[in-house]
């Protein structure tokens, strides 16, 4: 009796099988690289602690497969997180390329679309820690980091070949060493600053003008050497750069110690309210200021103040040739439209100022374009705002003060500025807060106990800044805030700039436009009560603080008990551990709040430390 064909040939069945087996393995990888689950890799990577903490020493050995453990009161807690792939050591999930690519987001890249925010969904969210590369080291301390970094921290030298002639970075051993330069400036930042003030007739040549210039605006910043020799002069920059061809290059200057953001000018409004910066500069910035009716310049006239500067070095203010002669007339003419005048022109480098009231934009004749904008229009409403090709009028505050009417710096910081009144705000309110926000600073201190080292922070975040007291409280030491006003709460960020620092408009329910190990103390006061409110994830405000906090970086978490003691659940989970907890009734708040001090590990993947060693 015949048995049938399989029974005959059974090698031929074993080959279908394998076929079946590699067709379908393929259809599942080709899914889970749609899904963007490729960043995961569950379970397949341990971690080992690598370093002790400033406290303690106990060994991290959890391992990074998703385990959970049963709590009676809130379900299940992770006992560890996933760690993403090492490829993603430097994601910024809303700055993400990959993800405009797998979305296929149709973004005009003429108008820089794409080095715009574009956040992932929340099922598309990274749930997993972000590794440090291999051979990554504590940052080098302020001051010196100014001028040398680890190259294993950010492990990127083609910026040091392609500017070699610029001298913005140099290779040396296992260092990178900034001497000062740019791409308008190869002879460094200092004489070229010494140059402008010079051109500007400040005193001293100094670029401060007596504390008249504190805050200033730099449009492709390079590695940001511009504002850190600005730090010299009391000047704090808010050095802006996209994401593009020289990706790296905002993470160097937060590496160096030196304020820096993620951002284009495309779009939509820059994360700044009007009237924040006394000088904006663009040294052969590349961006072509003239497109779409001089939108761009339109908003650099936003953000300036009354009587504020735009430096231009670029070859338009000096070439002879017919095309840059061409836009520097076109340009020269629109700025003149816009009511702003040459301050002065030398060598290579064109300066102009803004008014000081409206009496200019008054007396323009009827249709002279750019118009104004509309009365009902906010200049300091910003969060996903569309740029406007329009002038900002001043307030009649303004017109009438014939300037912003701030104190020179340093006495900027604790004068109550005019603009407290467009938030309803009076000057005692100001100054207690200014008072109230020194004694809680004090307090933070003395938690943190004797152990606190002068220069272990230097890149702070205050996640809720409200006035900026919190960062005000910080200027006796060597550090530099980045002060952050949630995009739903008052918008009290322009009081912040009118103290004379710095800061950004942002939505916590999304990740925040800065790269992986950005900072040293992160600043958490009411953040996750308002997260709680909005229904928004604790957890992924967890990670993506775990994210832009730097290993051996601190949070303070100034809020509920409640929700300190969920976070206290996840602290193994994220190699997070407790430093202190103090009732902070001391500080004169709600009876159920507390301060609560966390620290993060150091820690780097198996993977990642054989590649080191």
């Amino acid at each position: 009796m015949t048995r049938g064909r399989a029974d005959v040939n059974p090698k031929k069945r074993l080959i279908t099988w394998i076929i079946v087996l590699v067709f379908c393995c393929g259809c599942f990888y080709a899914y889970t690289r749609s899904r963007g689950s490729s960043a995961l890799e569950y379970g397949s990577k341990s971690l080992r602690k690598f370093g002790s903490s400033y406290w303690r020493g106990d060994e991290d050995t959890t391992d990074t497969s998703t385990k959970h453990e049963e709590d009676a009161d809130d379900g299940f807690i992770p006992k560890s997180f996933p760690v993403c792939d090492d490829r993603h050591s430097e994601i910024i999930p809303c700055l993400d390329r990959n993800l405009i690519y797998q979305t296929r987001l149709k973004l005009d890249l003429s108008v820089m679309e794409h080095y715009e925010r574009h956040c992932p969904l929340p099922e598309k969210r990274y749930n997993c820690l972000i590794p440090p590369p291999p051979g990554y080291k504590v940052p080098i301390k302020w001051p010196k980091s100014r001028d040398q970094i680890w190259k294993a921290n950010i492990p990127h030298t083609h910026l040091a070949t392609e500017k070699s002639d610029q001298n913005w970075m140099v290779v040396k051993g296992d260092k990178v060493v900034f001497p000062g330069g740019g791409t308008h400036f190869h002879y460094g930042a200092d004489k070229y600053l010494a140059s402008m003030a010079n051109m500007l007739n400040f005193p001293k040549n100094s670029m401060n003008n007596e504390g008249n210039v504190r805050t200033v605006f730099d449009a492709g910043c390079g590695v940001a050497s511009f504002g850190g020799y600005l730090l010299a002069y009391d000047i704090l920059t808010m050095s802006l750069a996209p994401n593009d061809v020289h990706e790296n290059q905002i993470q160097f200057a937060l590496e160096r110690g030196i304020p820096a953001y993620l951002g284009v000018l495309g779009t939509k409004r820059l994360p700044y309210p009007s009237r924040s910066f006394e000088l904006a500069h663009c040294s052969r910035c590349r961006i072509d200021w003239l497109q779409r009716n001089g939108i761009l310049l339109l908003e650099l006239d936003r953000i300036l103040r009354p009587g504020g500067y735009f430096a231009y070095s670029s070859p338009e203010a000096y070439a002879q040739d017919e095309e840059d002669l061409r836009i520097f007339r076109a340009m020269s003419a629109f700025v003149e439209r816009m009511c702003w005048k040459i301050a002065v022109k030398r060598d290579q480098t064109v300066i102009w100022v803004k008014p000081l009231t409206n009496d200019c934009y008054m007396q323009r004749e009827p249709g002279t374009q750019p118009p104004m904008c509309r009365s009902d229009d906010d200049p300091d409403l910003v969060w996903g705002v569309p740029m406007e090709a329009c002038i900002t009028p001043y307030s009649n505050q303004v017109h009438r003060s014939k300037g912003s009417a701030l104190a020179p710096w340093p006495a900027r910081l604790t004068t109550p500025p005019p603009r407290l009144a467009d938030l309803g705000y009076s000057d005692d309110m100001f100054i207690k807060d200014t008072e109230l926000w020194q004694r809680r600073v004090e307090h933070y201190w003395t938690v943190f106990g004797q152990n606190l080292e002068s220069d272990t922070f230097r890149n702070v975040m205050d996640m809720k800044a409200n006035l900026g007291s919190f960062a005000a409280a910080l200027t006796n030491k060597e550090v530099w805030v980045m002060n952050v006003v949630p995009e739903d709460g008052p918008n009290t960020l322009k009081i912040v700039y009118d103290r004379g620092l710095l800061g950004s408009v942002h939505n916590w329910c999304e990740s925040y436009s800065t790269y992986p190990r950005t900072y040293d103390l992160i600043h958490a006061w009411t953040v996750f009560s308002d997260i709680e409110r909005r229904g928004c994830s604790i957890v992924d405000l967890l990670l993506e603080m775990d994210r832009i906090l730097r290993p051996k970086g601190y949070i303070i978490y100034n809020d509920k008990r409640s929700i300190a003691e969920v976070i206290k659940k996840y602290l193994g989970a994220l190699h997070w551990e407790s430093v202190a907890i103090s009732d902070s009734q001391l500080v004169e708040q709600e009876e159920d709040d507390v301060v609560f001090i966390i620290q993060k590990k150091m820690w780097l993947t198996s993977e990642s430390l054989k590649d080191s060693e």
